[in-house]
C-alpha cells in the first residue's frame, strides 16, 4: 500500500493549512506547528499549522455568512447536497479508511469501516430532510390552531477526537446541515490529515454545486481553539467528543454563556455473564470490545463482571484467546490488533498497570511494551487481562488502552450494582438466554448506561439509534432516532383565524 500516493490522492501535502472554509485556505503569518507520526512505524504523515486568533474569526464570520444563505435552501435541498457527499465518501473509501488507519493506528477494517459509517449517516440524514417533523396541537380558544415547528440555530461547532478521526463528525456535521446549520470542524489535533482530507472531499462537492464558502469549515488547533469555540457567543452549540474532563471544561464555558452542548465523553462500559451465556458467542463480543482499536473507543469493553459458577472456566478461556491475538501492522489484514496513539498513551497504559499491582489486583496476561523492527514506534503493546474490585481507583478510571477488568458477582442484583457502580454511564450489556434476567438488565432499575444490549457487546453501535451515555458521559445523543433535535431550536406557533380575540384562561380585557 502507497501511503504517500493515498496522501497525494486526499491532498494531503507536507503542510497543513491552518483553517478551511468551504472553498478556500486560510494562512496566519507565524503559525505554530505540530508534526504528524504515523503510530504505525513513526514515519512523518505532515506537518500541520495551527490557527490563531486571526485565521479564526476569518473562518467564523465566513461561516455566519453561509448561514445566512444556506438556511433558506428547503430541506430536501440541503439533504440533496448531502447524498452527493456521501457519493463523493463512496469514491475515496479506499483510500480516506486507509489514510484513518495510518494516522491513528486502528486496522484497516476498522478504518474503512469508520467511512462506511459516514456513507450511512449521509443517507440516514438524506431521508431526514424530508422528515423534520413538528406537531399540532389543539387549542383551548376558539378559532384557534396551534404547531410547533423546528429551525435551525446557526453555526454548529464540532470538536472531534483522535480515535474517530472522521465518523463522530459526520454524525454531527449531516445532521446539522440538513437541518439548516453550518458547521465550524476542529479535528483531534492528533489526527488532522483525516479531517484535513476530509475537508477537501467536501470542497469538491461545494465547488460543484457552486455554494456559498463556510457551510463547512475547518480550523485546526490544539485546546486553545477548543477555549475559544467554547466561549464565541457566535456559535450557539458546541458538540464535543473527548475526555470527560474537556467535557467538564466545554460545560462549564457554554452554560455560562446559556448556550448548548453535546457531550460524549469517558466510558467505563461493563459485559456481565450469566450462568446461561452462550458463552462461544460472548467471546466474541469481549474480545472485540476489548482489543478493538488496541481499546481506544469510548464504547470499549473495560470490565467483565461473571458469575462466580462460570468464572474459572471464562478466565481460562479468555488467556487462551487473548495468547492468539496477532499485534501488528494495522494495515495488514491478518492481524487483530495495531498501535496505541502515541507514547503518552502507552505510558498510561503502563502506568495503569502498576497502579492496578498497587491496589492488591492481578495481571493475568499481557502488560507488556513490544519491541523489535515491527514495532518501531514503540507503540504496540499487548492487549492485558487483570482481576481486580470494582471500586479499585483505577477500575473506576477510564484508561484509553486494551486493559480488561475481570471481577466476580453471585447475584444478577450485585452484577447490576457492579455495572452501575462507575461514574461513567455510556455502554452495557449482559450475556444471557434467561429472559426474566435479560429484561431486568433493561429495565429503569437495570442498566443505568444509554447503551443498554443484551447477547451482542458493548462496542458497535449502530447510526440507527441515538448515542450517548449518562453520568459523567455527558447526557449527550447524537446519530439517530430524534438526535437530530439538538442541532434546530423548537418554536410553537398560534394563528388565530377568527374574528375576536379571546384570552387564554377565560380572562376578559375589555377596551
Amino acid at each position: 500500500m502507497n501511503i504517500q500516493q493515498i496522501l497525494s490522492d486526499l491532498g494531503i501535502g507536507s503542510t497543513l493549512s491552518p483553517a478551511s472554509t468551504g472553498l478556500n485556505s486560510i494562512h496566519v503569518n507565524q503559525p505554530r506547528t505540530r508534526n504528524i507520526f504515523s503510530p504505525v512505524d513513526a514515519k512523518p504523515i505532515t506537518t500541520v499549522e495551527f490557527s490563531d486568533t486571526k485565521a479564526y474569526n476569518e473562518v467564523v464570520e465566513t461561516a455566519q455568512a453561509a448561514f445566512a444563505v444556506w438556511r433558506h435552501f428547503p430541506a430536501p435541498k440541503r439533504g440533496e447536497i448531502v447524498r452527493q457527499i456521501g457519493d463523493a465518501l463512496r469514491a475515496n473509501k479506499a483510500n480516506l479508511g486507509a489514510l484513518v488507519s495510518y494516522e491513528m493506528g486502528k486496522s484497516l477494517q476498522e478504518g474503512l469501516g469508520e467511512v462506511q459509517e459516514m456513507i450511512d449517516i449521509c443517507d440516514f440524514a438524506v431521508g431526514l430532510s424530508r422528515q423534520l417533523h413538528g406537531l399540532t396541537m389543539h387549542s383551548e380558544r376558539p378559532n384557534h390552531r396551534m404547531y410547533e415547528q423546528w429551525h435551525p440555530l446557526g453555526i454548529v461547532g464540532i470538536v472531534s477526537a483522535f480515535n474517530f478521526p472522521v465518523a463522530v463528525w459526520s454524525w454531527n456535521a449531516m445532521l446539522a446541515a440538513i437541518c439548516g446549520n453550518v458547521c465550524i470542524w476542529k479535528p483531534s489535533e492528533k489526527t488532522p490529515a483525516s479531517g484535513a482530507a476530509v475537508q477537501n472531499i467536501l470542497q469538491s462537492v461545494l465547488k460543484a454545486n457552486d455554494l456559498p464558502e463556510g457551510i463547512f469549515c475547518l480550523v485546526q488547533g490544539d485546546k486553545e481553539i477548543g477555549e475559544a469555540m467554547s466561549h464565541d457567543e457566535r456559535i450557539p452549540l458546541i458538540s464535543a467528543t473527548g475526555s470527560t474532563r474537556m467535557g467538564k471544561r466545554v460545560a462549564e464555558v457554554v452554560g455560562k454563556r446559556l448556550g448548548k452542548s453535546i457531550l460524549e465523553l469517558g466510558g467505563n462500559n461493563a459485559i456481565i455473564l450469566t450462568p446461561e451465556a452462550n458463552l462461544e458467542m460472548a467471546m466474541v463480543a469481549i474480545v472485540f470490545g476489548a482489543v478493538g482499536t488496541a481499546g481506544q473507543r469510548c464504547t470499549t469493553t473495560r470490565r467483565l463482571i461473571i458469575h462466580s459458577s462460570i468464572y474459572q472456566d471464562v478466565k481460562e478461556k479468555l488467556i487462551r484467546a487473548y495468547g492468539q491475538l496477532r499485534i501488528g501492522n494495522p494495515l495488514d489484514e491478518n492481524n487483530h490488533v495495531g498501535p496505541l496513539i502515541d507514547q503518552d498513551a502507552v505510558n498510561a497504559y503502563l502506568e495503569s498497570i502498576e497502579k492496578l499491582k498497587s491496589e492488591g489486583g492481578k495481571v493475568l496476561y499481557g502488560a507488556e511494551v513490544l519491541s523489535g523492527n515491527e514495532y518501531a514506534s514503540g507503540c504496540y503493546v499487548k492487549p492485558t487481562l487483570c482481576e481486580a474490585q470494582n471500586h479499585f481507583e483505577i477500575v473506576q478510571h477510564e484508561t484509553f488502552a486494551p486493559i480488561l477488568y475481570l471481577m466476580q458477582y453471585d447475584t444478577l442484583d450485585e452484577a447490576i450494582a457492579l455495572q452501575n457502580g462507575v461514574r461513567q454511564g455510556l455502554s452495557s450489556a449482559i450475556f444471557t438466554n434467561n429472559l426474566q434476567d435479560a429484561e431486568q438488565f433493561l429495565s429503569a432499575w437495570g442498566s443505568d448506561c444509554g447503551i443498554a444490549n443484551v447477547n451482542i457487546g458493548t462496542s458497535g453501535a449502530e447510526i440507527g439509534g441515538a448515542f450517548g451515555g449518562e453520568k459523567e458521559t455527558g447526557g449527550g445523543r447524537e446519530s439517530g432516532s430524534d438526535a437530530w433535535k439538538a442541532y434546530m431550536r423548537r418554536q410553537t406557533n398560534t394563528i388565530n383565524y377568527g374574528k375576536t380575540l379571546p384570552l387564554a384562561q377565560g380572562i376578559k380585557f375589555d377596551l
